[in-house]
């Protein structure tokens, strides 16, 4: 049975419907607004159950204990660290677990960008989760979100919350992004990062961190975009711009401390990247 009252210490913000509805009607709200938001700490025998599904898009922030959703793919647990994803309109169910009951940030979406927004954290049905490596930061956002619903709904306390809930849709597209710590991807990258100033051939890398030159390439195009070799070429064009922006070295210089032995070769490299030669981009006015 759904529990109606609510949980001690708990904050619960719901904006007026009329008030949401005129947000959707305004520019930049329209795009995104937060319709409810709250924190339910230890929520024994929290449960919603939504055999229609509902008119927001939903998130759920576990910091602590344990709960399950079910987007009717079968129950999925969620623990701490984690994040569970509800999609506008999908029949689901959610709730603590009996033993441990999770503490939990929500927040409730509407707007016409939620479907890109979706889509960039790449949460489905049947894999509803993140897991979060920025947890702190994410419950942040969480709180900035409650905090400011908590003061007032005016127009400009939607547009406020609005920013803050495109920050949290995007941390959590990162978060869904980047590999774990140990992950053959992570190790991988920071391999790389830390031979910025060296070569490095894939096969061996693949070696290194256990898994197959093929598998490995399609670990980096789906995580980076593109591949080993273009992600390396990446970390060195960083530093790169980082010397020539903060130091006086010589471009030959520069291009011995981030691996090319051979001037012209980096040289071109950089432009390639960037359009326009190692000189020219130092004497570009920036900031």
């Amino acid at each position: 049975m759904e529990r109606r009252d609510g949980f001690e210490r708990q904050r619960l913000c719901v904006v007026p419907r009329p008030s949401v509805a005129e947000a959707l009607a305004r520019p930049v709200t329209r795009r995104l607004v937060v319709t409810d938001a709250g924190w339910f700490p230890d929520a024994q025998g929290h449960l919603r159950i939504r055999p229609d599904g509902a008119e927001e898009a939903i998130v759920l922030v576990c910091t602590r204990g344990a709960g399950w959703v079910d987007l009717g793919a079968g129950r999925v647990r969620v623990g701490p660290s984690s994040a569970a994803l509800i999609p506008q309109g999908v029949p689901h169910s959610y709730g603590a677990d009996d033993g441990s009951p999770w503490t939990i940030w929500w927040c409730h979406l509407r707007g016409t960008d939620l479907g890109d927004l979706w889509s960039a954290v790449g949460s489905d049905r049947e894999h509803p989760l993140v897991s979060l490596r920025a947890l702190d930061r994410v419950t942040a956002l969480c709180d900035e979100i409650v905090s400011a619903l908590e003061r007032d709904q005016s127009p400009a306390r939607l547009l406020a919350t609005a920013g803050i809930a495109w920050r949290l849709m995007t941390q959590l597209a990162v978060d869904r992004r980047l590999p774990e710590r140990g992950e053959p991807l992570e190790r991988a990258m920071r391999y790389l990062e830390e031979r910025v100033d060296g070569s490095i051939r894939v096969s061996e890398l693949a070696r290194l961190v256990g898994v197959s030159a093929s598998h490995l390439g399609a670990l980096f195009r789906d995580g980076t975009g593109g591949g080993v070799l273009a992600y390396h070429t990446g970390l060195k064009m960083a530093r790169a711009r980082r010397l020539l922006d903060t130091t006086g070295l010589q471009v030959s210089e520069i291009a011995r401390e981030v691996g090319y032995d051979d001037p012209l070769y980096f040289s071109r490299q950089f432009s390639r990247v960037h359009g326009t030669s190692p000189s020219e981009y130092r004497a570009l006015r920036k900031g």
